[in-house]
């Protein structure tokens, strides 16, 4: 029987420090999603080995004894560490689960991921950064509304109603804060008028576009200057819809760029493509996450039962694509 290895991050086991914000271990999964995936993995016929976070990992690497890894760790501090267990795994030679380092980093990073999509002609919302509020006192070209994010963080972390500005004043205040606050520079992008999507995808020869969810905020599907924020991924105001209810040429345009942008950062065994439609049904690629939630609470859950599998068996196909992508045998 193969071993799978487990990698992660606990909220339970982040220690905030005195300037952290409320949401510094947002990336970070319950035990109690460990322990589903866990079980999923087990249920496939494999040993489970949890590893836990990359310090973890890299204490006991040269004794691990798996076989293969399931990675969702998403690292300790800084742009690049999603990608300290891949890049650590990869020196060590070990197979794993998901996208490797190179991945990781550059679509944690926003703006460096919307480089790409411009380059590979993803549209994606127009944008610009800030790494002080000062620099942007005596420009004057902007066209509100428009949205401020941390450059380099993910979970919605950063994204209040505060962050939706109208003018100058609450760009400037906004800014500040997250560059304050989050310890990084800020991207500014305009806000996009309309609806929300998130494309769920597995495997990799060729990639599995699954159906497509729809985000409904306090019962409206047409979020027109709603969005996505932090404070509502746990509250009763945010759900999910699941098959999207769009017309066929929209499902099949947003298909098709949720596909185009995870090859185009070459992403690998699974992601997740989120996007802004405005309101003339043009959709734009907000991120791409080559490491999303895969909580039974989050759209891997749902699709599942859209498509008539259980969450097991979704774990499964992410897995078999992680051994199929390195010619192993089960």
């Amino acid at each position: 029987m193969k071993t799978v290895g487990l990698t992660y991050d606990l909220k339970t086991d982040y220690a905030f420090k005195k300037d952290d914000p409320p949401d510094a271990n947002a990336e970070f999964d319950h035990p109690s999603t460990i322990d589903v995936i866990d079980s999923a993995i087990q249920s496939c016929g494999f040993k489970v080995k949890r590893i836990g976070n990359v310090s973890n990992l890299l204490e006991h690497i040269d004794h691990l004894d798996v076989d293969i890894v399931f990675n969702i760790s998403e690292g300790i501090g800084g742009r690049n560490r999603e990608s300290q267990v891949p890049v650590l795994l990869e020196m060590a030679g070990i197979p794993f689960v998901g996208a490797d380092a190179l991945t990781q980093g550059l679509t944690l990073d926003k703006i460096i991921a919307k480089k790409i999509f411009i380059a590979e002609g993803i549209p994606t919302p127009r944008f610009f950064e800030a790494r002080n509020s000062a620099e942007l006192i005596n420009t004057n070209h902007f066209k509100f509304p428009l949205i401020v994010k941390p450059r380099f963080e993910g979970s919605s972390k950063g994204l209040s109603e505060n962050s939706r500005v109208e003018n100058k004043e609450q760009l400037l205040k906004q800014v500040e804060f997250l560059i304050n606050t989050y310890k990084q520079p800020a991207l500014i992008e305009e806000f996009i008028l309309g609806e929300e999507f998130t494309v769920a995808i597995v495997g990799n020869d060729p990639p599995e576009v699954l159906p497509i969810v729809q985000i409904k905020i306090d019962g409206d599907l047409k979020l027109n200057e709603k969005f996505y924020t932090f404070a509502r991924i746990s509250s009763d105001r945010l759900e999910y819809v699941c098959p999207a209810p769009v017309a066929s040429d929209l499902q099949e345009t947003i298909s098709a760029l949720a596909l185009k942008t995870y090859q185009a950062v070459e992403c690998r065994d699974f992601g997740r493509i989120d996007f802004r439609v405005d309101n003339k049904q043009r959709p734009y690629v907000l991120e791409i996450n080559p490491l999303p939630s895969l909580s039974t609470e989050d759209v891997f859950m749902m699709i599942a039962k859209v498509i008539g599998i259980s969450y097991p068996e979704m774990i499964g196909r992410i897995l078999n694509s992680a051994f199929k992508r390195y010619h192993l045998t089960q």
